[in-house]
C-alpha cells in the first residue's frame, strides 16, 4: 500500500501541534502504521517523511494548526497518552526498578534506551532505581567501567539511583545455591561440556541429577575449597534442576555458578567459584524486591529461567512484572563497548568521550541533557518491536527535544 504525502503530513502536522512545533520522525511512523504502512516499507518510505518534516516543522504553530484542519480528516483518530502508559499494578511509592550493565565499558546509547524506561517509572510513580554493575565475570571487566558507569548513571538519572556492585555479594549468592541444593532443585554437576551436551541432545537427565543432598553438599563445598582436594576450573558446575525434555534446550538443567580462578579486578583471589548471571540476577532481584522490570527482548529466556528459580525458592507470588524492548538497531553506527575500547586503546579515538563515539561521555560533553533523551524514551514508549534507524536521522529526531545542534 502506497502512503499518500498528504496523509503524510496530516501526521506530521498533528504531531508538531501536539510537541511546541516539532513533529518527530518516529511518531508519524507510529500513526503510518494504522494508515497500512508496512515493516518492509519504512525504510522507502523515510525519505518522503524527512521531506515533509522540514517542511512543516519550518512552520509555525498557529500555520500548522491552520494546515492540519484542511487535513485531520485524513489520519486515523487514537487516544493521545503523555509519557510512558501506565505501569500494571504499580503503587505510589512502591515501585522498584533496575538496569544492569556489565563493566565491559562505559555507558552507550543502547544503556540509555534501556535505563531509562525504568528509571523514568520509578519516578513517576515513586520508589526505588538501582543500577546493579554485573561484574562476576573476571575475564570480561575494563576496572575504569566501575567508576564510569556510577558517574554517568549517576548524571543521567539526576543522582536518583542507588549503585550496587554485584562481586561485593558474593556470600549471598552462595546462600542461595546451597539454599537450591538443600531444595533439591540445583545440584552439582561433574560431566564435561561434551558430555553435558549428549545429554541435552537426548533430552536425558546426567548421572549428576540422581545423586543424594547429602553428596550434592559434599560437591558442593568442594567447589569452593581452594586446596588441591578442591575442583578445579571446569570440573564442576552448579545447575538448576528444570525439565531435561523441555522442548527448548537453553531451559534443560542451565547452569547457575562455575569455578573460574582468574583474578578479579576488584576481588583479587578472594573467590574461585563465581555466579552466573541467571543464579546473580535472581538473588538480587529477590533481596531488593523487584516490582516491576523492563528489558531487553534477548533476555526471554533468563525471565523463564528466573520465574523457575522464584518458585523453587517459594517466591513465586513475589516475581516482578516483566515487559521486553526491541533494539534500534544502527545501520551506521558502532554501538560495541568492546570494538569501542579497542578503536580508544589503538588510539583510532581519544578516548570515551570521542565526539565519534555513541557514549554518555560524548553525548554529556556535546551538551545534550538527560531531559533530551527522557522525552526520546516516552515518545518511543514499550515496544518488542526492532527498529532499523540511521544515526542521522536518530539525531535528527533528538534535536526535536533539544536546542543543540550538534551530531556525532
Amino acid at each position: 500500500m502506497t502512503i499518500s504525502k498528504k496523509t503524510i503530513k496530516a501526521y506530521a502536522l498533528k504531531n508538531a501541534i501536539e510537541h511546541n512545533g516539532n513533529a518527530v520522525v518516529g511518531s508519524v511512523i507510529s500513526g503510518l502504521f494504522q494508515e497500512g504502512l508496512e515493516k518492509k516499507q519504512v525504510k522507502k518510505t523515510i525519505p518522503e517523511i524527512n521531506k515533509v518534516l522540514k517542511e512543516v516543522n519550518k512552520l509555525g504553530v498557529d500555520e500548522q494548526k491552520k494546515e492540519f484542519e484542511g487535513l485531520k480528516k485524513l489520519i486515523g483518530h487514537r487516544p493521545e497518552r503523555d509519557g510512558l502508559p501506565d505501569l500494571p499494578g504499580a503503587k505510589k511509592g512502591k515501585v522498584i526498578m533496575r538496569m544492569s550493565p556489565s563493566p565491559s565499558g562505559a555507558l552507550t546509547l543502547g544503556h540509555i534506551l534501556t535505563i531509562l524506561p525504568n528509571f523514568l517509572y520509578v519516578q513517576k510513580y515513586g520508589g526505588k532505581f538501582f543500577i546493579r554493575i554485573e561484574d562476576t565475570n573476571p575475564e570480561n571487566i575494563y576496572k575504569p567501567a566501575y567508576k564510569m558507569i556510577e558517574q554517568e548513571a549517576k548524571w543521567l538519572c539526576k543522582n536518583k539511583v542507588k549503585i550496587i556492585i554485584q562481586s561485593e555479594r558474593m556470600n549471598l549468592y552462595y546462600k542461595y545455591a546451597e539454599k537450591l541444593i538443600n531444595k533439591s532443585a540445583a545440584y552439582v554437576c561433574t560431566c564435561s561440556v561434551e558430555e553435558f551436551k549428549k545429554y541435552i541432545s537426548n533430552k536425558k537427565n546426567c548421572p549428576c541429577r540422581g545423586l543424594d543432598k547429602k553428596e550434592q553438599l559434599k560437591r558442593w563445598k568442594k567447589m569452593l575449597d581452594k586446596s588441591k582436594e578442591g575442583y578445579k576450573s571446569g570440573q564442576a558446575v552448579v545447575r538448576f534442576k528444570s525439565d531435561m525434555k523441555d522442548n527448548n534446550p537453553a531451559m534443560r538443567d542451565f547452569p547457575l555458578a562455575r569455578i573460574n580462578e582468574t583474578s578479579h579486578p576488584l576481588q583479587k583471589n578472594k573467590y574461585k567459584v563465581w555466579p552466573l548471571m541467571n543464579l546473580a540476577v535472581t538473588v538480587d532481584d529477590i533481596e531488593q524486591g523487584m516490582t516491576h522490570i523492563i528489558r531487553g527482548k534477548d533476555h526471554m529466556d533468563n525471565a523463564k529461567r528466573q520465574k523457575l528459580m522464584y518458585k523453587a525458592l517459594g517466591k513465586e507470588k513475589q516475581y516482578p512484572w516483566i515487559a521486553f524492548i526491541g533494539r534500534l538497531h544502527f545501520t551506521d553506527l558502532e554501538m560495541s563497548a568492546s570494538k569501542m575500547r579497542k578503536g580508544i586503546e589503538s588510539k583510532k579515538y581519544k578516548g570515551w568521550d570521542d565526539l565519534r563515539l555513541p557514549t554518555v561521555a560524548s553525548l554529556k560533553k556535546q551538551d545534550y541533557k538527560p531531559e533530551t533523551f527522557y522525552q526520546f524514551v516516552e515518545q518511543r514508549g514499550i515496544s518488542e518491536v526492532d527498529k532499523i534507524i540511521s544515526k542521522k536521522d536518530f539525531f535528527e529526531a533528538l534535536e526535536n527535544f533539544s536546542k543543540n545542534k550538534k551530531h556525532l
